[in-house]
């Protein structure tokens, strides 16, 4: 049981985190509700993805190609076409994001040795799933390729070739789920982190019971700890119904629970941290909140949960190892997925590690300034 100036402290504060409904409800919402959300509408994985086909050709070579189309899992045929205009007025539309062309001559070009061209016709204002699209269209036609050449007799023993045998690890579906629910974990975690010491403390001020607190034989890091354990504990205990969750999306759990739990105790002070941080430097609640979500932004797309961080800039990559989120993904991804332990994640533990004691300091000293 907690005695002491101490341990009153912690035990009001945490009094007073229970007995807000709305703020349980939003902890929980971040932990569970978004990240299902998220799970079910972040994904650039293809699935029945509207195709139209152009075919000029009218052939059974044709009818075939279209047909892998039809067949294939990421695509879905929804229209046969009749003529450019067409194609232009369905992609116009918005109908379907990809045309497949087949030209005629098409057959004649396949029982030769000449090559057999098929326009794709991409609707491309979407970069990222156009990408997407692309690549499956274009692995679908090179394997209808390699067909082709088999029917021919143009095998192995007469046509050299290398053989591409591919072998995925960690992921070997490609599932793209996976990153979702393990990184909206991440930042469901770090947004509870940063705003809801920063509004504690800031609440503190506004209704002027802070001075109160400071003369209390409270010191100034006592006052913090008080402030911030809630946070701490509740954070830790909400990834008990977030880790049922990614279970429920098939993520698989295949590191040391301790490990995990040392990276996401190292996460939540380097989050914390922050919040202490952006409290000392204002004054209002509309302040903290507008200055918390300008520091989650930036943090969170520095993190490599939005686009890799090796296609940044080398500036914003470098700055980019300012993120604790950028880190803990990475300690996420070793745990769950590749099931690495410490003595291959001790590297993003020790740079959170180093952030939140940082980030404590400084807001200790500006802390003092300011308050005492």
């Amino acid at each position: 049981m907690l005695r002491g100036r101490l341990g009153s402290a912690i035990v009001k504060e945490f009094r007073q985190f229970v007995r807000d409904p709305v703020l349980l409800f939003l902890v929980l919402w971040l932990y569970t509700a978004e990240i299902v959300l998220c799970a079910f509408a972040l994904t650039f994985d293809l699935d029945d993805e509207a195709v139209a086909v152009l075919d000029l050709d009218h052939s059974r070579a044709s009818r075939e190609l279209a047909d892998r189309f039809e067949r294939s899992e990421p695509f879905r045929v929804v229209a046969r076409l009749a003529s450019d205009r067409e194609v232009r007025r369905a992609l116009d539309r918005g109908d379907v994001r990809l045309a497949v062309v087949i030209p005629a001559g098409y057959a004649e070009r396949l029982t030769q040795d000449a090559e057999a061209p098929v326009q794709l016709v991409l609707d491309g204002t979407n970069s990222m799933t156009g990408r997407t699209i692309l690549g499956q269209a274009r692995g679908l036609l090179a394997h209808a390729s390699e067909d082709a050449v088999g029917r021919r007799g143009m095998g192995a023993g007469i046509v050299p070739r290398v053989e591409n045998r591919l072998r995925v690890w960690y992921n070997p579906d490609l599932r793209f789920v996976y990153f979702v629910v393990i990184s909206m974990l991440a930042i469901g975690a770090y947004m509870v982190g940063v705003i809801h010491p920063a509004a504690s403390i800031v609440k503190e001020k506004e209704s002027g019971t802070i001075e109160q607190l400071i003369v209390s034989p409270l010191r100034p890091l006592e006052l913090v700890l008080a402030k911030t354990l809630p946070t701490f504990a509740i954070g830790l205990l909400a990834f008990g119904p977030a880790l049922l969750i990614a279970r429920a999306f098939g993520v698989p759990f295949r590191g040391d629970p301790l490990t995990f739990l040392v990276l996401t105790a190292a996460f939540l002070i380097s989050a914390i941290a922050t919040g202490v941080l952006i409290a000392s430097l204002v004054r209002t609640l509309q302040q903290a909140l507008l200055v918390s979500f300008f520091v989650l932004f930036p943090v969170t797309f520095l993190s490599g949960t939005m686009t890799p961080i090796e296609s940044m800039p080398p500036a914003v990559e470098l700055l980019s190892r300012l993120s604790p989120l950028r880190y803990y993904v990475d300690g996420m991804s070793g745990v769950f997925l590749k099931g690495v332990g410490l003595e291959v994640l001790w590297r993003p533990l020790a740079w959170m590690l180093a952030l939140g004691a940082g980030l404590l300091a400084t807001s200790a000293v500006v802390f003092r300034r300011r308050l005492v």
